[in-house]
């Protein structure tokens, strides 16, 4: 089992435990975390599972993807460590990734 932490907009923290081979979405849904609608299911269709990744994190979890960018220039809080959480797969390599939620996803 891999050990996510999220972070909430305002502090509260979830630390959950998932299988590797789930998307970092799937983890949040699955552990009831605030802040991940994933109103797509993970097929990278909307930005409802944006995700800031830990700077110490960001290089491990993989680069955008051309889908994954158009989605989330739609988003008006994108930061440079804006992900989709959905396209963050769960290897043993993200064994205690940090990801904070924004304050409102759209």
């Amino acid at each position: 089992m891999v050990k996510i932490l999220f972070i909430e907009h305002d502090g509260a923290e979830h630390p959950v435990e998932v299988a590797t081979g789930a998307s970092v979405m799937q983890a949040a849904v699955t552990n009831g975390v605030p802040g991940i609608d994933a109103d797509c299911g993970g097929s990278c269709s909307c930005a409802t599972c944006h995700v800031y990744v830990d700077e110490e994190w960001f290089s491990r979890v993989g680069e955008l993807n051309p889908t994954e960018e158009a989605m989330l220039s739609l988003s008006t809080d994108r930061k440079e460590n804006s992900r989709l959480s959905c396209q963050i797969q769960v290897t043993e390599e993200l064994d205690g990734l940090i990801v904070t939620t924004p304050e409102f996803q759209f």
